[in-house]
């Protein structure tokens, strides 16, 4: 899709009901529940993080979506897909500025290029312990993308057409133990299996988008 054409429909999203759990459920771990019900954490103690799902026209002026990959640490996200994005600072004023401010710090985009269009359902996530909140947003120039390689693996530019196409849909095998494995809702983009948290948060993404363009 070019992104003239993406540009003209997506500020429509700004008037729709946010389709919420409805969308996100489409790809939730079939043990989220579990974790949720056995987690020693009070969920309303929550640590606070925003993302950014941000889209803009490539050099030929093709609609792109940026992901990143992430490095390989001690932790629970670990080498996995995710938005850029990140935890909340204290010199952070609102929940929006966070999104802006960790997408320029992790994929390089100046914060006075990107154009919020909407805040997206929040979600919560048991390993770690994060209230996260989504924003969609959108360049009107290409950016020069540059990665945080102190945790930045790659940056993953996602056709929009590939995003969009549930031809990508698809399930990820995770293992709980030797004799529990679990089928989990995926999707294939540029190589890489996305699932979990950012699955569910692009799967309200991809159903408001769908409802404009």
């Amino acid at each position: 899709m070019k992104f003239e054409a993406f540009l003209k429909s997506v500020t429509k999203v700004t008037h729709l009901n946010l389709p919420g759990e409805v969308s996100q459920f489409k790809m939730i771990p079939p043990y989220r529940e579990d974790l949720i019900k056995n987690h020693d954490y009070d969920i309303t103690t929550a640590k606070q993080a925003a993302v950014m799902a941000l889209f803009y026209p490539d050099i030929n002026q093709n609609t792109k979506l940026v992901l990143i990959l992430r490095k390989t640490y001690k932790g629970v996200h670990s080498a996995q897909v995710g938005f850029p994005g990140g935890k909340v600072e204290p010199e952070d004023k609102n929940l929006q500025e966070t999104a802006l401010r960790e997408t320029f710090e992790e994929v390089g985009v100046g914060i006075e290029e990107m154009t919020v269009v909407k805040a997206l359902t929040k979600i919560y996530i048991p390993p770690s312990h994060f209230n996260v909140f989504p924003f969609l947003g959108y360049c009107t120039k290409t950016p020069q993308l540059k990665k945080q390689e102190e945790e930045v693996e790659a940056i993953l530019e996602v056709n929009i057409d590939a995003f969009l196409d549930d031809k990508n849909l698809t399930a990820k095998q995770i293992k709980k133990s030797e004799d529990l494995i679990y089928n989990v809702p995926a999707i294939h983009l540029n190589g890489h299996l996305v699932w979990g948290a950012t699955a569910m948060m692009l799967s309200e993404v991809k159903d408001l988008l769908k409802e404009v363009l």
